[in-house]
């Protein structure tokens, strides 16, 4: 176990003005209220707290993160309370442990109702303070970590359930080296013959060809060099899950798969990004259709990165990401660099997006779906990929995946979508049904007199859509009922009369 000053040497790798004290004090606490528990691996409990806290110096979070950590089941497994907390660590640090605990005890596995009732209290829990999710899913990530410990049925349940929720919310909030270990960790138990199998080729790969990935960086920062532009070259082997899906996805056996390499540069600018890019594709040969520019279109989450996939030595396909260091820590951190250190103190990365705004974006419709559409909606646009479409004044407007004309105009004003009567897709008109792909330019065409339809529920695909046309639909129905009523009346009297 990290012992505490071991702890605070972390944290003082990227934020020097910790205050130790805190630290120390919440380090004893929890040591105290967890003394005589243990874990299913026969540790001291308090190991896992800790390991927790460790995993969150990675991500540079600030002292009341570290410090929810080391308390994040002080409330659920000892004597001790919110109040107590609240008493010696104050308020905002007794909140996030509080919230931690509340997510501890939702079932978001299970039956289909109970489970759509707890993720809307998830996204609740989410939308007052982020950072409790962040220490649920550091908590998630070290119990997979030491997951042979539990019993086999145990495991698979919360392996499944890794990958179902933890892993892909992980990656919607940007944090992909957590997700992809996530689902690498679930993969392990849900499939370990597949799992070993992969890592059997991949290793009799390496014996046959060598390890390509310091040759392959070697002529990269070469190439680099050459025109001058200073970046740092990195270079991994995909893990074992993500090469099992692509073999999945594309019907492919190992042997015939390609990019099972990947390669990460990180230059000093923007403008050096695109330089790059230039040299990689003047140095070898571009992939058709593997080219995405997140730097000009940032995903939601404030990802930025140019993807390429080139041939390499022996044709063998690479797949090379290109960002600058500012935009590399918000690939890491995600949603979490709001919060995180850089160069000592806490400073606003101008990548970095608004997690307030960004969980807004997803919980506005609390109050307007039941449990069932509301999960409906958040697992479409939490765990499915995107399109990125642009308005015709140029702006960019993601939308999940499947997306129609119908779900752009809504996600434009509810006006617009509620008026629209067709649209135009590059300059064409298309049917409201069409599905919208990346780059594409839509125009809407609205008319004053038009109203939502109840066919148009089978059309659009995303929350704020559905929502908007119910809304509308309802109140067209107690228009309808009300005036029935009225008329009803009037026939009543004048029968009386």
């Amino acid at each position: 176990m990290i012992d505490v000053e071991d702890l605070i040497a972390l944290i003082r790798n990227y934020n020097p003005r910790t205050n130790a004290e805190l630290i120390r004090d919440a380090y004893e606490y929890g040591r105290r209220m967890h003394e005589g528990q243990f874990r299913h691996s026969g540790e001291p409990y308090f190991t896992h707290p800790v390991a927790v806290a460790a995993i969150l110096t990675e991500m540079r979070l600030d002292d009341a993160t570290i410090v929810t950590a080391l308390l994040h089941d002080t409330i659920e497994d000892t004597r001790s309370t919110w109040a107590e907390v609240a008493q010696i660590f104050g308020r905002e640090i007794a909140d996030l442990v509080d919230g931690v605990t509340k997510l501890t005890n939702l079932q978001l596995s299970g039956a289909h109702s109970k489970q759509a009732e707890n993720f809307r209290k998830l996204f609740m829990a989410m939308s007052r303070d982020l950072r409790v999710i962040l220490v649920k899913l550091a908590d998630r990530l070290h119990n997979m970590r030491t997951i042979k410990s539990m019993r086999p049925e145990k495991q698979l349940q919360k392996a499944r359930e890794t990958m179902d929720i933890y892993a892909p919310l992980a990656g919607r909030m940007g944090m992909q080296w957590m997700r992809e270990e996530l689902e690498d960790l679930a993969f392990k138990v849900i499939n370990p013959e597949a799992r070993n199998s992969i890592i059997r080729r991949f290793v009799s790969l390496q014996r046959e060809s060598g390890d390509v990935i310091p040759k392959i960086t070697a002529d990269i920062r070469a190439e680099l060099e050459r025109e001058g532009i200073e970046a740092d070259v990195y270079g991994r082997a995909k893990r074992p899950f993500s090469i099992w899906r692509k073999m999945q996805e594309k019907q492919l056996s190992f042997s015939r798969l390609s990019d099972i390499y990947g390669f990460r540069i990180i230059t000093r600018t923007e403008a050096d990004c695109y330089r790059t890019l230039g040299v990689i594709h003047h140095r070898w040969r571009a992939v058709p259709g593997r080219f995405k520019d997140y730097i000009s279109q940032p995903k939601a989450n404030g990802y930025r990165s140019i993807h390429t996939t080139v041939s390499g030595r022996d044709g063998k396909r690479v797949e090379v990401q290109i960002r600058t260091r500012q935009m590399h820590e918000v690939a890491e951190a995600g949603v979490a660099a709001h919060w995180a250190y850089r160069d000592g103190v806490r400073t606003a990365n101008p990548f970095a997006i608004d997690p307030g705004e960004w969980i807004a974006s997803l919980t506005e419709r609390f109050g307007e779906e039941d449990h069932d559409e509301f999960l409906e909606h958040v697992k479409l646009e939490m765990y499915s990929d995107q399109v990125f479409c642009f308005s015709p004044k140029g702006d960019v407007i993601p939308l999940p995946k499947g997306a129609t004309p119908l779900d752009f105009a809504y996600a434009i004003h509810t006006r617009l979508g509620s008026s629209c009567v067709g649209a135009k897709v590059d300059g064409i008109r298309v049917p409201l049904w069409t599905r919208l792909k990346n780059g594409q330019s839509v125009e809407i065409i609205a008319a004053s007199g038009q109203r939502p339809q109840a066919t148009w529920l089978d059309i659009v695909v995303t929350g704020r859509a559905k929502a908007a046309i119910r809304r509308s639909l309802r109140q067209e129905d107690r228009t309808r009922f009300i005036r029935l009523g009225s008329e009803l009346v009037r026939v009543a009297f004048e029968h009386v009369g």
